[in-house]
């Protein structure tokens, strides 16, 4: 990891804590969870957003301006909204996509979940998540929460990442498989 991205992360880690054991003392975790939803909606769906919060052109009052207005909007609860108030005055609102990261990491973690990275070669039904999410709670021993991603290029079957564990099970991987064993045979 660069150490632009390293200290971006640590950033966002020590916010994510702050927030979340302040969500945890005042038995708001569900509040938090819909704030980290509806933050991450508002990171996907708005480019005007993504810009605000990584743009050196914009100063620490306007942010915080932005930030202030925008909170109710989006529906944000006062601690989360108070917390990006104090990162857009310490200018710390570019790690928000990190920041979002690690708050669902905590929260699954204290829920006693892990989420599995699934990318698959066409969309997985939602009989397929459950059938997949349930036997990897038996090699995990926590409940699983699915993350469906796409990629055509796998051709057909899964890429599997839970935890630091990585399943490739796709043709793309067995082709090239079999073509570094071609090499070495010829």
């Amino acid at each position: 990891m660069s150490e632009p991205a390293s200290i971006s992360s640590g950033i966002a880690q020590r916010y994510a804590t702050a927030l979340f054991e302040i969500a945890k003392e005042a038995k708001a975790l569900a509040a938090l969870e819909n704030d980290v939803a509806l933050l991450d909606a508002a990171l996907a769906e708005s480019e005007d957003f993504r810009v605000l919060i990584s743009s050196p052109v914009y100063s620490r009052e306007a942010q915080g301006k932005a930030i202030t207005s925008l909170a109710p909007r989006i529906g944000l609860g006062a601690t989360t909204a108070n917390t990006l108030g104090l990162m857009a005055t310490k200018r710390r609102l570019f790690v928000l996509p990190q920041l979002v990261a690690a708050l669902r990491m905590l929260i699954a973690e204290e829920k006693g979940e892990i989420t599995a990275e699934v990318v698959s070669a066409s969309p997985l039904s939602e009989a397929q998540k459950q059938k997949l999410a349930a036997a990897l709670k038996v090699s995990a021993g926590k409940d699983v929460k699915i993350n469906a991603a796409v990629d055509e290029s796998l051709i057909g079957g899964l890429i599997v990442k839970l935890g630091s564990k990585m399943i490739d099970t796709s043709i793309r991987a067995r082709l090239n498989a079999l073509q570094n064993t071609m090499k070495e045979v010829g």
